[in-house]
């Protein structure tokens, strides 16, 4: 994919012969997990996007480690029999990948309860501004809409009354 890098490969080692090993790559978009298939003569892949991953996990046993994720729709999909090191690996990557979706659903999260509360428009980084309303609009809606946003902790003091002074002034 466009602008896509890969992080780690974690390659399986099962306990006995093994041709061809199951292993997972971790990218900086994705999650792609290679089977082999027909005794190594067709491959299987199955990828995960990080933002439809809910969560991963790794458990060490005797004789390696097990990945494994869970996506947003309940899916799951694991490797086992990888050295514990590799598994150590993904899984720190995985925990930063999914601490950054974590933060990216908090601000869609937010971005969409504000604009829930009221005719504002949202953009990520930038202040909170008021779209922009016909002069017909009820000035005494707005400012309850605003007094509403305020009170939900949603926009700053400064950002009330500075939106209160703005409709007063179009009566």
């Amino acid at each position: 994919m466009k602008d896509e890098e890969l992080e780690y490969i974690a390659v399986q080692r099962k306990p006995a012969v093994n041709l061809s090993p199951d292993c997972i790559a971790l990218t900086n978009k994705r999650v792609i997990f290679c089977r082999p298939k027909t005794f190594g003569l067709s491959m299987e892949f199955q990828d995960y996007v990080w933002k439809d991953i809910y969560d991963c996990h790794m458990k060490e046993g005797i004789l390696g480690a097990e990945f494994s994720l869970r996506t947003v729709n309940r899916q799951t999909n694991k490797i086992d029999y990888l050295p514990k090191a590799q598994a150590r690996k993904l899984y720190t990557i995985a925990q930063e990948q999914e601490e950054k979706q974590r933060a990216y659903r908090r601000q869609l999260e937010l971005e969409d309860k504000r604009a829930a509360a009221g005719n504002i428009s949202v953009t990520t980084g930038a202040q909170p501004q008021q779209a922009a309303t016909p002069q017909t609009d009820d000035p005494l809606s707005a400012l309850q809409k605003l007094k509403t946003l305020l009170d939900n902790n949603l926009i700053e003091q400064s950002e009330f009354d500075a939106k209160k002074a703005e409709i007063l002034s179009r009566l």
